[in-house]
């Protein structure tokens, strides 16, 4: 009997588990998000806070499989804390819809005056088994003394993706849901600085 438990516990212990893979949101690229190049003396724009949902606070990877049950991919993990690609990506690409070098992420200590601060909540951000990729959003533009914001949005910016088990189509997918809030927030912005 020993020699049989002895056994089990040496295969169980020499199974393998599979590899995790790791994944990051990628920033715009394209010449047609691009100006003219960025402006030593452009806008300044301090970007936070950013909030997140708990539900997004974790290495693995979300997706909704109901209204109100999420599932976490054991083995599909986000290569850094997902707040902070977040907030990363959105200032690169702010950066490069605005042309400007001076988007200050918050908290940090301030080295300039700042013309407006951005802050985000993000209400959802996951991709349901149909594989419709969601972003929800409440977003405020503050100006430079200003209590109270100047602009007040929620919005929601949606893609998809055929399968919902594609982990790599996924973080394209919500990239994508990223870049087009990051442009209407710098639409918004450069409006209001015309």
């Amino acid at each position: 009997m020993i020699v049989v438990v002895a056994g089990c516990l040496l295969v169980a212990g020499c199974a393998q588990t599979p590899p995790s893979n790791f994944y990051t949101l990628s920033s715009l690229r394209s010449d047609d998000d691009r100006g003219n190049g960025a402006d030593p003396d452009g806008l300044t724009v301090a970007l936070g806070p950013i909030a997140l949902p708990q539900y997004l606070d974790r290495p693995q990877i979300v997706t909704r499989t109901s209204p109100n049950r999420l599932q976490l991919a054991e083995f599909d993990r986000w290569a850094e804390p997902f707040q902070e690609i977040f907030t990363r990506v959105l200032a690169e690409n702010l950066s490069l819809l605005l042309d400007t070098d001076h988007i200050i992420t918050l908290p940090t200590r301030r080295s300039r005056m700042t013309d407006y601060r951005v802050e985000v909540e993000v209400l959802r951000f996951d991709t349901e088994v149909s594989g419709r990729t969601q972003l929800a959003t409440r977003w405020s533009i503050y100006g430079l003394d200003d209590e109270e914001p100047l602009v007040v949005r929620r919005t929601v910016h949606e893609s998809s993706v055929s399968n919902a088990n594609d982990f790599e189509s996924i973080a394209a997918a919500m990239s994508r849901c990223l870049a087009d809030l990051s442009r209407e927030i710098a639409k918004t912005v450069s409006t209001m600085s015309a």
